[in-house]
C-alpha cells in the first residue's frame, strides 16, 4: 500500500512542506530512501526500525520505498523520523487515522521511541499554516515554540506509542496554547547594565541614543577602561520593544540555529558579541548547506565588535555588503540562500596598540608606524559605512565618586520610542522602518534642506572630503536627530550635531 504524510524541511530561514511518500510492496526485504536526503535522514532507517519494534508494532519485512517530495530539494536533519515511522505503520495497515493530509508531523525518534526535539520548528509550523495545514504533531519539548503560531492546533507528543494512540483516537491530547502577550511584555529590567550605572560619558550616551533612534552604526574609540564595552552592553536597554512580527522573524533564525533552547519566542532584541578570532564564515554564515552567521543572528538587534582592529581584516571586509544591503546571500553547490541581516553595528577600539594615544594621563609608547598599521586594519570603505564616531575619554575620579547618576535607560528609551514612532508614521506606506534604511531617492523627499542647511553641507562636503555615501549618512543622522527633537524638518543645529559625530571618520 501507499501512504502520504506531510512533514517539513528548511530552506534558509523558511520552512518547506515535504510529503513523505511510503510504498510497501512484495519482495525481498529492502529499504530505499530517495529525494535528496542527507546522511542524517538516511540513518533514520535504524532509528525507525528500533522505535517501531520496541513499541510493540510489527516492522514489515517487505520492500519499502520512501520518497521525500519535492525530489529536487536537498533535505537534512532528523525531523522526518516520526513521519516515516507513522507512514510505515499506515502503509502496512497497522494504523488508520482520519484526514492525514490535515496533519504536519515533525520529530526525531530515539531507539526506544522517545520523540526528541528538532531545530527549526517555528518556520516549519509557519509554512504549514500558509499551506492550510491546521494540525501539527510536534515533539513535547518543541511545544512552546510551535504554539507561537496562532490559528493552528499544536499537539505535543512525548513518544511514538503516544503519537499512534492519539492518531487512533485512543488518547485525547488538547491543543497546546500559550499567551503571546505575556511573553512579549518583558521589562527592560532583564538588562544587566543601565545607562544610569555609567558615570560621565554624556557625549557617548547621546551618540548611542541617536544610534538607537535611527538604527545607525557606531564606532567608539578610547583608552582601555574608559567604558566602551560597558556602554555597548547597556545599549540594548534603550532599544525599542519588539513587535510580534519582529519577534517571529528573530525567533525563526534562532530556531534553525538551535539557539532557542526552551524559549517559546525571542522577546528581546539580540545582542551578539563574537570574539575577535571569529572566521568570516562564522561571521556572515556559510557551510556546505548554508547556515546563518553572527550578522543574521543579530538581525533586528545589535552586533557588537569589541577591539575592532584585532579582527581578521578579511572578516571585517565581508561586513561591507551586509551593512549596505541588510541581507546576506550565500551561494554553494547545494543551494543559494539569502539570510536577513538588518542589524545595528556597534564597534569599539583603542586609538593605538598600547591604547593611550588620546589619554592625557598616560604616555603613548607606540611609534607612528605602529599606529598607522594598527588603524590601517580598518579600511576606508568600512569606516565610510559607519554613521557615528565617538571618542571616549578616561573617566576622572571626581566623575566616578561625586558626579550624580545620569538618566536611566528607561528615560532615554522613551525618547527613542517617540522618535521611532515618528519614523513609523512617516514610512508607513514604504518598505522601510527607520532612518538608516533611507535610500538616496527617498532622502530627496524626507531629508530636504533649507538654504542655510544646504550652504552648511556644501562647505562640510568640501572640507571633510566626504564621499557620496558619507554625505548621505550625515543627512540620515540629521534626520534622526530632528526626530528626537520632534522637528518635522532638518535644522542647522541638527546638521551640526550630525557632522560632529562624523568628524572622526578618519582615525589619524
Amino acid at each position: 500500500m501507499l501512504s502520504q504524510i506531510k512533514s517539513s524541511g528548511l530552506l534558509g530561514v523558511n520552512g518547506v512542506i515535504v510529503t513523505v511518500e511510503i510504498d510497501i510492496s512484495r519482495g525481498l526485504p529492502a529499504y530505499s530512501l530517495v529525494g535528496l536526503p542527507d546522511a542524517g535522514i538516511k540513518e533514520s532507517k535504524d532509528r525507525v526500525f528500533s522505535a517501531i519494534k520496541n513499541n510493540g508494532f510489527k516492522y514489515p519485512m517487505e520492500r519499502i520505498t520512501i520518497n521525500l517530495a519535492p525530489a529536487d530539494l536537498k533535505k537534512e536533519g532528523p525531523a522526518f523520523d516520526l513521519a516515516i515511522a507513522l507512514g510505515i505503520l499506515t502503509a502496512s495497515e497497522q494504523l488508520s487515522w482520519d484526514h492525514p493530509e490535515s496533519f504536519l508531523v515533525i520529530g526525531e525518534l530515539s531507539l526506544s521511541g522517545e520523540i526528541r526535539s528538532v531545530n527549526g520548528v517555528l518556520p516549519m509550523v509557519l509554512a504549514a499554516k500558509e499551506t492550510g495545514i491546521a494540525n501539527i504533531l510536534v515533539p513535547f519539548d518543541n511545544r512552546h515554540e510551535a504554539a507561537v503560531v496562532q490559528n493552528v492546533n499544536v499537539y505535543p507528543v512525548k513518544d511514538f506509542h503516544e503519537a499512534v494512540s492519539f492518531l487512533k483516537q485512543e488518547l485525547v491530547i488538547d491543543p497546546f496554547i500559550i499567551n503571546l502577550d505575556s511573553l512579549l511584555n518583558v521589562e527592560n529590567s532583564c538588562h544587566s547594565i543601565d545607562f544610569s550605572d555609567i558615570r560621565g560619558q554624556d557625549l557617548a550616551k547621546r551618540g548611542l541614543e541617536i544610534a538607537a533612534a535611527g538604527a545607525h552604526n557606531c564606532l567608539m574609540s578610547g583608552p582601555p577602561g574608559s567604558g566602551k564595552t560597558m556602554l555597548a552592553k547597556g545599549f540594548p536597554s534603550i532599544l525599542p520593544d519588539l513587535t510580534l512580527d519582529e519577534a517571529l522573524e528573530i525567533t525563526k533564525i534562532h530556531s534553525i540555529s538551535g539557539l532557542l533552547k526552551n524559549n517559546a519566542i525571542i522577546s528581546q532584541r539580540p545582542f551578539r558579541s563574537p570574539h575577535h578570532t571569529i572566521s568570516k564564515v562564522s561571521l556572515v554564515g556559510g557551510g556546505r548547506i548554508p547556515k546563518p552567521g553572527e550578522v543574521s543572528l543579530a538581525h533586528l538587534g545589535v552586533l557588537f565588535l569589541d577591539e575592532l582592529p584585532e579582527f581578521q581584516k578579511s572578516a571585517l571586509e565581508v561586513l561591507r555588503q551586509p551593512i549596505e544591503d541588510q541581507e546576506v546571500t550565500i551561494s554553494r553547490v547545494n543551494a543559494s540562500l539569502t539570510f536577513p541581516a538588518s542589524f545595528t553595528l556597534i564597534t569599539s577600539m583603542n586609538p593605538c596598540p598600547c591604547g593611550y594615544l588620546t589619554d592625557p594621563a598616560h604616555e603613548c609608547i607606540c611609534t607612528p608606524q605602529q599606529i598607522k598599521n594598527y588603524q590601517g586594519k580598518i579600511s576606508g570603505p568600512l569606516l565610510d559605512r559607519l554613521d557615528i564616531f565617538v571618542e571616549i575619554p578616561s573617566t576622572t575620579y571626581d566623575e566616578l565618586q561625586t558626579k550624580p547618576k545620569g538618566e536611566s535607560s528607561s528615560v532615554i528609551k522613551k525618547r527613542v520610542d517617540a522618535a521611532r514612532e515618528r519614523q513609523n508614521q512617516r514610512y508607513q506606506n514604504l518598505d522601510i522602518f527607520y532612518n538608516a534604511q533611507l535610500t538616496p531617492k527617498l532622502m530627496e523627499i524626507y531629508c530636504k534642506l533649507g538654504p542655510a542647511e544646504e550652504n552648511l553641507m556644501k562647505n562640510v562636503y568640501t572640507k571633510m572630503k566626504l564621499s557620496a555615501r558619507g554625505y548621505h549618512r550625515i543627512l540620515k543622522l540629521a534626520r534622526t536627530i530632528a526626530d528626537l527633537d520632534g522637528s518635522k524638518t532638518i535644522q542647522v543645529n541638527h546638521l551640526s550635531e550630525a557632522i560632529q559625530y562624523r568628524g572622526m571618520n578618519r582615525l589619524s
